[in-house]
């Protein structure tokens, strides 16, 4: 991934000069790339204020910005033709630009901000010199935040296994602990695995740190590669072992062991440690294979060659390539002028305030979420409220959303079910019979889930814009597709759960769900528009 500066014949070739007033114009236009993007990059710029997970990303462009440094003597030995590949590049941007714009999604406008920015830096060099920064470009991708809905369901996974670990290492130490979904239940204490603690913070910094000692390191390539996939088996375990210990400590000196000071210091240790063991791992490759040189030679950080005295010296000129894309870059810009970004509709409907709590002979009792799970949630409405009809009871849950555009979406319950313990069982999908929709068959998931020896029947589905949708992938779809061509992208998620007794059979809790499901149908409209 680096070139050798001893592949170099200082004496072989003239240097090259870009004259003062045309550094001014390529300056001039690398910023003008950013006002097509600007929605979409202030909005990256905030996630990463906002968001521990992100916030190693602020140092990722003076990252990029050094390793371009660190080629500087064999840059000024390249002529820069340019490419024209580099001008196709900047058009697919332009095409990822727009469709991101009308469909207000911010991850595709800041994926087309790069494959723009390549391919205005491949028109400017050309492809021997691109060769040369390839790898600082590339470690630009590791800056743009994944997209939500992957980001929580990863956050879940992750929050899972690591509290399956962490039980592991607590009971290694004789401690008695049961595990119900993401909570450790110590007996005097309960530990919850939370979003903070699901490893994610450590994980994409210690892949970037990954990233980038693979680049230094010059062994063969299934070792750098090898030493950057390992970050990822690393993070994983290191967050474990950290629930581990946090277990244990409050199993033996309280609760404040998971909270304030020492809770972040721990995280802080993990990172740490992460990284030593990623550098002995580099000890241990160099073993393997017995690669040659010292531990400097294989393992370092070049600076580039100073620049030889009496070169002579040669004057570069802008590339045709480059003065097409710029003119494709102002096409840009006066495209993003005539076509601003749509302002996002979002229709009226009555507030579930007023959502009934009886429906025939069924009677409601409104509940409350807790502040944790609506700060999570992010909801903008929601009814919460548990229907009873004689001695048969189903709790109704039904969350909104104003808008799905900027990570606020629906969770689904295939997720949030087992963070709470909860095993899924006989997982499908089923049409009411009888009831439907906006005229639409409604077709839900249907799934038993079983908490030792508590066990529920569970219908959900997602209500968008009019849509009956039971699948979480085609929800993300129509989210884009809507906000592409309606721009809309409220919507609700749905659900109704109820219990079964040991003397009731799955086909009386399908009867009780389908009675409330076909006596709330009529009225969903109100509260979740069309």
């Amino acid at each position: 991934m680096s070139v050798q500066s001893s592949d170099l014949d200082v004496t072989a070739a003239p240097l090259w000069r870009l004259p003062w007033g045309l550094v001014f114009v390529a300056v001039a236009v690398g910023l003008l790339s950013l006002w097509p993007f600007w929605d979409g990059l202030t909005q990256m710029w905030q996630y990463w204020i906002d968001t521990p997970e992100y916030s190693h990303c602020l140092l990722i462009p003076p990252v990029a910005v050094f390793l371009i440094y660190q080629q500087k003597d064999r840059l000024e030995r390249i002529a820069f033709p340019g490419s024209w590949w580099g001008v196709a590049l900047l058009l697919i941007g332009g095409a990822l630009l727009v469709i991101g714009q009308l469909g207000t999604v911010y991850t595709l406008v800041q994926y087309a901000y790069l494959v723009t920015l390549v391919g205005l830096v491949l028109s400017f060099l050309g492809w021997t010199a691109f060769r040369l920064v390839a790898v600082a470009l590339l470690i630009l991708w590791f800056m743009i935040p994944l997209p939500a809905f992957f980001l929580f369901n990863l956050s879940t996974e992750l929050q899972l296994l690591s509290s399956q670990i962490g039980v592991y290492i607590i009971r290694l130490f004789d401690i008695s602990v049961f595990l119900e979904g993401n909570v450790i239940d110590l007996g005097g204490f309960k530990l919850e695995v939370a979003e903070a603690c699901s490893g994610l913070r450590y994980l994409f910094p210690l892949m970037t740190l990954g990233f980038l000692m693979a680049y230094f390191y010059k062994g063969k390539l299934w070792k750098r590669i090898t030493l950057f996939l390992s970050s990822i088996p690393i993070t994983v375990i290191m967050n474990s072992i950290r629930v581990g210990l946090i277990g244990i400590t409050v199993e033996h000196w309280g609760i404040e062991m998971a909270e304030g000071f020492l809770h972040e210091f721990q995280g802080w240790m993990v990172f740490m440690v992460s990284a030593a063991l990623m550098l002995a791992e580099i000890a241990v490759l160099n073993v393997i294979g017995r690669e040659s040189g010292t531990w400097r030679q294989l393992f370092g950080i070049e600076m580039p060659l100073p620049t030889p005295r009496g070169i002579p010296i040669r004057e570069r000129k802008l590339p045709a390539s480059f003065i097409a894309a710029s003119a494709v870059l102002v096409g840009f810009v006066a495209m993003t002028i005539a076509i601003p970004r749509p302002a996002e509709i979002i229709p009226e409907r009555a507030s579930f305030v007023q959502f009934p709590m009886q429906f025939g002979d069924w009677r409601g009792r409104r509940q409350s979420l807790e502040a944790v799970f609506t700060d999570q949630l992010k909801l903008d409405d929601y009814v919460l409220a548990d229907y009873v009809r004689g001695g048969e009871g189903v709790n109704l849950y039904i969350a909104w959303y104003n808008s799905q555009r900027k990570g606020e979406a629906v969770h689904s319950p295939r997720s949030c079910l087992p963070g709470g313990g909860w095993q899924m069982r006989d997982f499908g999908q089923r049409e009411v019979a009888g009831v439907s929709i906006n005229g639409q068959p409604l077709r839900v998931n249907r799934t038993l889930i079983e908490l030792g020896n508590q066990r529920e029947l569970v219908y959900y589905w997602f209500q968008q814009r009019g849509r009956i949708i039971d699948n979480e992938f085609a929800v993300k779809w129509y989210l884009f597709w809507d906000a592409l061509t309606h721009h809309r992208t409220d919507g609700a998620m749905v659900r109704l759960i109820t219990p079964l007794s040991t003397t009731s059979s799955e086909a009386e809790a399908d009867r009780r769900l389908t009675d409330l499901v076909a006596r709330i149908a009529p009225d969903l409209s109100r509260f979740v528009p069309d």
